[in-house]
């Protein structure tokens, strides 16, 4: 990669590692459920009017708009809300890596090697001491919520892989319009309306930043960015530089936040990162019949060029 583009895929993995810090102060001033909703919300708006109609299955757009935004996103802002560290969130939703390779060898018939078998039982090993550690320091719910989040982000991706869509910011803009009104009504719901009118009336431009950042700098700009990082490079390239992320997560959240890491939160972040490693970038040992398609989120082939391991780099942002 020319050293321009390698600065460009470092800066993308900083802004969504600091997307974590972002968010944990978001949710000083919205509820979890409604933050999700308006970045979405914003997100969409005014994209969805210049990007054209959808050119997959309306079905794709909505599963995968379900699994990503409503539960993925709807279960991470919940988990940290309800106690999970912004700098552990960063790592553990990493772990979407070992369930997307578990679902395509389920779904998609892409049978693991031997080397990413070997990075799922580290990187398993590396929640498994998270949980631990978690367990002993503080609520377990909050980490609970955000593997469930992992898991559906797994799911998404390879849905995402079915859908194969040629154009993937058509796509992307049309699978952010998906979750809005349901995340909208389960913040009513779940949260209250005079909870959301109170946060609403609140808002002030600490408040305003957030928003931009999680739906324009993180959603617009990184998955522009990565997107056009795919375009130009194979995903094996680009791939690695997605493990900086929880690098950048935990280190942000250190700096801003004051979150330290325990002895153990070491021990399984080297687990989770090396494991993810393996998983996401050791070739599949058998790949599906089907012919190559386009792959996930933010970029038109990244799948195509390595299965499972590119639909886990393709998106590796909260």
């Amino acid at each position: 990669m020319r050293p321009v583009h390698t600065a460009l895929a470092v800066l993308v993995a900083a802004v969504w590692g600091f997307n974590f810090v972002v968010i944990e102060i978001g949710l000083g001033h919205f509820p979890p459920l409604l933050l999700s909703a308006l970045r979405f919300l914003v997100a969409a708006l005014p994209a969805v009017f210049f990007v054209g109609r959808p050119k997959v299955a309306w079905k794709w757009i909505l599963g995968v708009g379900a699994a990503l935004g409503i539960a993925k996103f709807g279960l991470l802002f919940t988990g940290m809300a309800a106690g999970m560290p912004a700098g552990l969130s960063s790592l553990v939703l990493q772990v979407q890596a070992v369930f997307t390779a578990l679902l395509a060898a389920v779904v998609l018939r892409e049978r693991p090697g031997r080397v990413r078998l070997l990075g799922m039982a580290v990187a398993l090993a590396g929640i498994g001491v998270a949980a631990v550690d978690r367990g002993l320091s503080g609520p377990v719910t909050g980490f609970v919520l955000v593997v469930a989040a992992a898991a559906c982000w797994g799911v998404s991706n390879v849905l995402t892989r079915k859908a194969a869509p040629a154009d993937a910011m058509n796509f992307q803009v049309w699978v952010c319009v998906v979750p809005v009104v349901p995340l909208f009504a389960l913040s009513l719901l779940l949260e209250g309306p005079e909870r959301d009118l109170a946060a609403l009336r609140a808002l002030d431009w600490s408040g305003v930043a957030v928003i931009g950042y999680v739906a324009w700098v993180s959603t617009v700009f990184g998955f522009g960015a990565w997107a056009y990082l795919l375009r130009r490079y194979p995903a094996s390239a680009v791939a690695p530089f997605s493990l900086l992320v929880p690098v950048f997560g935990m280190s942000s959240a250190a700096l801003v936040l004051g979150e330290g890491v325990s002895g153990p939160g070491w021990v399984a972040a080297v687990l989770l990162v090396g494991g993810v490693g393996l998983t996401s970038l050791a070739p599949a040992r058998a790949k599906t019949r089907t012919a190559p398609v386009p792959a996930p989120d933010p970029a038109p082939d990244p799948v195509s060029a390595g299965g499972p391991r590119a639909a886990a780099a393709a998106s590796p942002a909260p």
